[in-house]
């Protein structure tokens, strides 16, 4: 969801009042184009937003906060929950663990496989299911007015717009800001990710439910592939019948 230009203009006067709109699409690392653009259109994107608090050593959470859209993103700002910790963790990563435990009873944390870089891949839509209570969905499309259909399509799609990240980590009852960490416009740093944090999340799983996890993650991937798989063969046949 972008914010107002106006809005944008008032804070970049408090947060950077010497810098003109060269210097900042400088140090942002944004074309002046892009910039120019969207305060022509009246809505700043958020990636723009947080770009130019960071280049003007703002704090972003903070900064986000300023804008009405956004207005109880750092007080709805808390530690994330172990789920959200170990959804961050791709498949690949529990299941090297499973083997590391495998190999060697309650192994030190130096003997432990490091782990993935994230955001990764599935990582919005493993961080949506972690908080989903079940109807995280339909409440989500009756408050924003998103269809349902459109809300798969962007998981499906490993993407999830801010204003819907959000809004699904209200409704989920967890910190406002821990989708904007899985869909990659926030660092886990500047939103209080606890250093190591997945790693700990992953240590207090015993055995049995860590292979369970990794049976679950195992399950879902599957079914992604298999949907895969069958587009491919639906777009074949397709093609066939068109010569």
């Amino acid at each position: 969801m972008a914010v107002s230009a106006k809005a944008f203009q008032g804070w970049r006067a408090m947060a950077a009042p010497m810098e003109t709109t060269a210097d900042l699409c400088r140090l942002a690392g944004i074309k002046r184009s892009t910039l120019a653009q969207q305060l022509v259109r009246g809505r700043v994107s958020v990636s723009t937003v947080v770009k130019v608090a960071r280049a003007c050593d703002q704090d972003p959470v903070e900064t986000l906060s300023y804008f009405e859209e956004y207005q109880d993103l750092r007080a709805g700002s808390r530690p994330p929950t172990n789920s959200e910790l170990i959804s961050q963790v791709t498949y690949v990563c529990i299941l090297e663990l499973v083997v590391a435990r495998s190999k060697q009873p309650a192994p030190s944390p130096e003997a432990l496989p490091e782990l993935c870089a994230f955001p990764h891949r599935y990582s919005v839509r493993g961080w949506f299911e972690a908080v989903d209570p079940g109807d995280l969905r339909q409440q989500l499309s009756a408050r924003t007015g998103v269809a349902p259909q459109n809300l798969s399509a962007q998981l499906s799609a490993g993407r999830l717009a801010s204003q819907l990240a959000v809004e699904a980590a209200r409704i989920a009852g967890v910190s406002l800001t821990s989708g904007l960490v899985a869909t990659g416009l926030l660092t886990p740093d500047e939103c209080g990710w606890p250093p190591r944090g997945r790693e700990r999340a992953l240590a207090e799983l015993s055995d049995a439910d860590l292979v369970l996890l990794a049976r679950d993650r195992l399950e879902a991937l599957g079914k992604v592939l298999k949907k895969v798989e069958t587009e491919e063969i639906n777009n074949s046949a397709l093609l066939e019948q068109l010569g």
